[in-house]
């Protein structure tokens, strides 16, 4: 245990190097959410009753959106470990004393961790002075922000668990590129970041909150902002539980039966 807590450790702090393209990723974050705030705001002037959620609730859900979206991105994935299986560099990452699988694990924890630790504090701090309804607000109340807390780790435990799926699909394919397309666009859709997952029709919604997906963002900014609350709340973190395990275990899986037959040519 103690490497892995090292290896974390020396991955976060080189995370943290990266300043500039912090920076340079909070102003885009900051224009995005404003434009899709405002986007919305332009249908919920049309009928606000007919929408699942108050205006103030939805500009917090997405200013979180964009504040935790180092930590929930689909589309980033770690090219060294994808280039260390077409490569061969995998040779050495067998020779070390540790499972592979808990090591690129806590390699894209520490990674998405530094580069959430740097971008999420400037943008919730100049969200929460936004003039309402388009600021962020508190937690519903302090059940929901001690759920959120432990759902939100969930959560993240989750979409890197269901990452970790997308890099042992490079030892079956010659090139990993148009599984991480797809799997980019799966996830983005239904977790909930193009479109909250309460905004969906009433009859596929159901569907969708049983598929991992919904586990990952879509679940703990629902119970910051009060839409999941008391039992449905504590369903949806069992949920996201089962989502956990189950994606371990198929991916765990998955790596043994490929480093049985990996071969790496060139001594």
């Amino acid at each position: 245990m103690k490497q892995y807590s090292s290896f974390f450790r020396i991955r976060f702090l080189a995370g943290l190097q990266y300043r500039t393209a912090a920076w340079a990723g909070i102003s885009t974050q900051f224009a995005w959410g404003g434009m899709t705030i405002l986007l919305f705001r332009a249908f919920y002037e049309s009928d606000a009753s007919s929408f699942p959620m108050p205006f103030s609730s939805l500009s917090t859900y997405l200013w979180l959106q964009q504040a935790l979206l180092a930590m929930f991105m689909a589309w980033f994935f770690d090219n060294d470990i994808f280039d260390s299986i077409s490569n061969g560099g995998i040779a050495y990452e067998l020779c070390r004393p540790c499972d592979l699988y808990s090591m690129w694990f806590v390699k894209n924890m520490a990674i998405r961790l530094s580069r959430t630790v740097l971008r999420c504090v400037p943008i919730l701090l100049v969200a929460a002075f936004l003039p309402a309804p388009y600021s962020v607000t508190l937690p519903a109340g302090w059940t929901a922000g001690l759920l959120f807390v432990v759902s939100l780790l969930l959560g993240f435990l989750v979409l890197i668990a269901f990452s970790m799926l997308i890099y042992l699909s490079a030892f079956y394919t010659i090139s990993s590129l148009g599984i991480r397309l797809l799997a980019t666009s799966v996830v983005e859709f239904f977790a909930g970041g193009i479109i909250p997952l309460p905004f969906l029709p009433e009859s596929i919604q159901p569907f969708f909150y049983a598929l991992p997906f919904a586990s990952m963002q879509n679940t703990p900014f629902l119970i910051y902002t009060g839409y999941m609350q008391g039992d449905q709340a504590l369903w949806s973190m069992a949920v996201q539980c089962a989502w956990l395990a189950g994606l371990v275990l198929v991916g765990r899986l998955l790596m043994r039966r490929a480093l049985k037959k990996v071969v790496v040519q060139g001594g």
